[in-house]
């Protein structure tokens, strides 16, 4: 269950500060959608990776958490012969999620930080490096070891259109630079598989939360979820599919209403959109400039006022 929270949390932190920055840079650019470019992390005025910092530390926790920390013996390989048990290849599985998404941050900095490399094509390379992260994501959930059939089968499946979906738009990013809604429609698929990910969890992992007729049961090293008879199972999937429809509907309520409050903080303002991707006159020669968006937008503001 442990993991379940931690990876659902960092998925929540990011979808949800991606999904707000999307739609403020949105209203602050030009009137035009087609002026507004596709980005997969923010800088801020504390720091201009501190994104992809935090995304770091939680794949680190993350892998130290299945690898360390959750194995009995405090580490994930046999005693005896050194090789990997079954009961641990799902640790293993975890952890190669995790550590995409760490290669991913990694690399995003560095790409930022080499200045030979041209913008556009540092905004490709992070994009097919995020989509390769969630390519990652989606097959080890889908030939996961573990047995996730019925019930857990479920929960996995939907989680697997989730990721796709994520997937599919960060893709999407590459061909269609200038589509808000690829970002917009990305922020939320992250958000809702985030949610998803802590929610089943705690209802497959927690005592007393399996629907009626199953019930947690220990084979051999792990805990699964039976269920009784195929009546109980059927009724336990139905209730997962009505779950599921139920967070689409608050996920939707939740971002057109985020929508919403945001266009009537930032829908009367037209601003020049300012790149978010490095410009070598945010660079000094020390290294590089901190920046964000807000700072260079009242900067426009005030150059205009002084025009006009």
């Amino acid at each position: 269950m442990e993991g379940h929270e931690i990876l659902g949390f960092g998925f929540f932190v990011i979808g949800l500060w991606h999904f707000f920055n999307h739609i403020k840079l949105h209203f602050l650019s030009s009137s035009s959608l087609k002026s507004y470019p596709s980005t997969l992390w923010f800088p801020t005025k504390v720091s201009r990776y501190i994104e992809l910092h935090f995304i770091i530390a939680s794949c680190t926790i993350f892998i130290a958490m299945e690898l360390f920390i959750s194995p009995l013996h405090h580490q994930p390989f046999d005693p005896i012969d050194g090789s990997i048990p079954s009961n641990h290849l799902h640790n293993f599985e975890h952890s190669s999620m995790a550590l995409s998404f760490l290669l991913y941050a990694t690399f995003a900095i560095i790409l930022d930080r080499k200045i030979t490399i041209a913008r556009k094509t540092q905004n490709e390379v992070t994009h097919l490096l995020a989509a390769i992260a969630f390519t990652q994501e989606f097959l080890l959930i889908h030939f996961h070891s573990r047995d996730h059939m019925g019930l857990e089968g479920q929960y996995h499946y939907l989680l697997q259109v989730l990721i796709f979906i994520c997937f599919a738009t960060t893709l999407m990013g590459i061909g269609f630079p200038t589509s808000f809604l690829v970002c917009f429609v990305r922020s939320v698929g992250i958000i809702f598989q985030a949610l998803w990910l802590m929610f089943m969890g705690f209802m497959l992992f927690t005592p007393g939360y399996q629907p009626k007729g199953c019930f947690m049961k220990l084979e051999g090293d792990q805990y699964v979820v039976r269920c009784s008879d195929p009546e109980a199972l059927r009724r336990a999937v139905s209730l997962v599919n009505i779950y599921f429809s139920w967070f689409l509907i608050g996920v939707t309520v939740f971002a057109v209403s985020f929508y919403l409050v945001m266009a009537m903080c930032y829908g009367g303002k037209t601003v020049e959109y300012v790149s978010l991707i490095k410009e070598e006159h945010y660079r000094d020669e020390d290294g590089l400039k901190n920046f964000d968006v807000e700072s260079q937008c009242q900067k426009i503001n005030a150059s205009m006022e002084e025009k006009t």
